[in-house]
């Protein structure tokens, strides 16, 4: 009987710590949907005006209101848009009746109206606050002859047009102008934890699996 305590311990032990893990990846997972769901929340709140100062952490989602003349100087952003195919989102300047210069994605559209400037005296965006993390290593320099990009990077877009760190990622935009609006959500904020559940739930069952059968082939083997 002493050789089956260590197949039965081995099998135990595993299957505990298998187990915990997968209960606790239900916890971050309750946890991510209760932040979601909050980000979506705050996404569809009431807009308000742009603070002095926006932080890029506290105020990200922040739901805005902004009013001001499109001057004309935009960043297409190359990307590709589910059922539309490839095109750009048109990141533009807006400058408010108070002075203030901040961007604006006005929403997608395809190649063939890339260049055609948007220019009005006065538009009123509403939308939400966002500094997308679209860059890495990987991600080209923008081409400032082509007038092209390749992600939305508030801080270089900023330096590039004269504007505040600031993007309001429109949800409309009146008078429509022609881009469609793309507008935030909470699908990029990554909810892979049901799988790692799974997964671990999965690997406890294979452990105790396999811990039965050395302990019945030990026990066969001492009697």
């Amino acid at each position: 009987m002493r050789r089956l305590l260590f197949p039965v311990l081995l099998g135990l032990v595993g299957v505990a710590i298998l187990a915990s893990l997968g209960v606790w990846q239900l916890r971050r997972l309750e946890a991510k949907e209760a932040l979601i769901a909050a980000i979506e929340a705050r996404i569809a709140a009431a807009p308000v005006a742009i603070p002095p100062a926006p932080d890029p952490l506290a105020d990200r989602f922040l739901p805005v209101a902004v009013e001001g003349a499109l001057p004309g100087q935009e960043a297409p952003v190359l990307t590709t848009l589910g059922g539309r195919g490839p095109g750009y989102r048109i990141v533009a300047v807006l400058e408010s009746a108070e002075g203030r210069r901040v961007l604006v994605d006005l929403g997608f559209v395809p190649e063939a109206d890339r260049d055609r400037t948007r220019r009005a005296e006065r538009v009123r965006v509403v939308g939400n606050l966002a500094w997308p993390d679209e860059t890495d290593r990987f991600t080209p320099r923008p081409d400032p002859e082509a007038n092209t990009w390749f992600a939305r990077d508030v801080t270089a877009m900023a330096a590039a047009l004269g504007t505040e760190p600031v993007l309001v990622v429109a949800r409309s935009v009146e008078p429509p102008l022609g881009p469609v609006p793309v507008p935030l959500d909470a699908s990029g904020v990554r909810n892979d934890h049901l799988g790692y559940a799974v997964t671990w739930f999965g690997l406890a069952a294979v452990w105790a699996v396999m811990s039965g059968a050395l302990a019945l082939r030990t026990w066969r083997r001492t009697t």
